[in-house]
C-alpha cells in the first residue's frame, strides 16, 4: 500500500512542477534618473496613439522580418500607451510657462529588436490653445543590447530624445521642427 502512494505522491509533485511558470518582470519606460529633478511641465498630451499590435501591458519584439511575439513574462507597469504618457510627461520641459502648450502623439511605429535596436517614429504636432505651432515627425532609434533589461533602456532613451525635442520645440520661437 505505500508503494502505490509513493508513486502517487511522486506523479502529483511532478505534475506540480510541470505548472510552475517563470515570474513575471515589470518594466517602465520612466527612468530612474531624470535629467532634470524638480521640473514640472506646462505641456499637455491632448491625445497618444500608439499601434494595437504593441498597445499591450506584454513586452512585444519582432522576430525577423515578419514575426512579433509577446512576451509572457516581460510586461510594461501599464499598458504602452500609459508608460508613454507618463514618461513623456515626467520629462517634457516648457521653459516658457505664459504659453499654454499642448501637443498631440501618433506612433508610427514602436519596435523593439533584443541584439539590434529600439525604434521609436512618431507623429507629433504642438499646440498653443488653437494655433498650431509645428508638426513634426521624428524617428529615434538606439542601439541594444540582446536583453530585455537593454532593450527597455534603448526605448527610455528615444522617449528621452523626444521628450527633449518636443521641450526644444516648445521653448523656441522659430517654426520648424528640431532635428534628432
Amino acid at each position: 500500500m505505500v508503494f502505490p502512494l509513493k508513486i502517487t505522491l511522486i506523479a502529483a509533485l511532478a505534475v506540480l512542477a510541470a505548472c510552475r511558470s517563470d515570474p513575471i518582470q515589470f518594466h517602465t519606460l520612466t527612468p530612474a534618473q531624470l535629467s532634470s529633478p524638480g521640473s514640472t511641465t506646462d505641456i499637455r498630451i491632448e491625445s497618444l496613439i500608439v499601434p494595437p499590435q504593441v498597445d499591450r501591458p506584454q513586452i512585444v519584439v519582432r522576430e525577423g522580418n515578419t514575426g512579433m511575439a509577446i512576451l509572457e513574462t516581460q510586461w510594461w507597469g501599464a499598458s504602452l500607451v500609459d508608460e508613454l504618457r507618463s514618461a513623456l510627461l515626467d520629462q517634457m520641459v516648457n521653459s516658457n510657462p505664459q504659453r499654454k502648450l499642448s501637443v498631440r502623439l501618433e506612433v508610427q511605429r514602436f519596435d523593439s529588436i533584443p541584439g539590434q535596436y529600439g525604434l521609436l517614429d512618431v507623429k507629433w504636432r504642438l499646440r498653443n490653445g488653437e494655433e498650431i505651432l509645428m508638426t513634426c515627425r521624428s524617428t529615434l532609434q538606439t542601439p541594444s543590447g540582446p536583453s530585455i533589461d537593454e532593450l527597455v533602456a534603448a526605448q527610455q532613451n528615444n522617449v528621452k530624445r523626444l521628450a527633449a525635442l518636443i521641450s526644444q520645440a516648445a521653448s523656441g520661437t522659430r517654426s520648424s521642427c528640431p532635428s534628432a
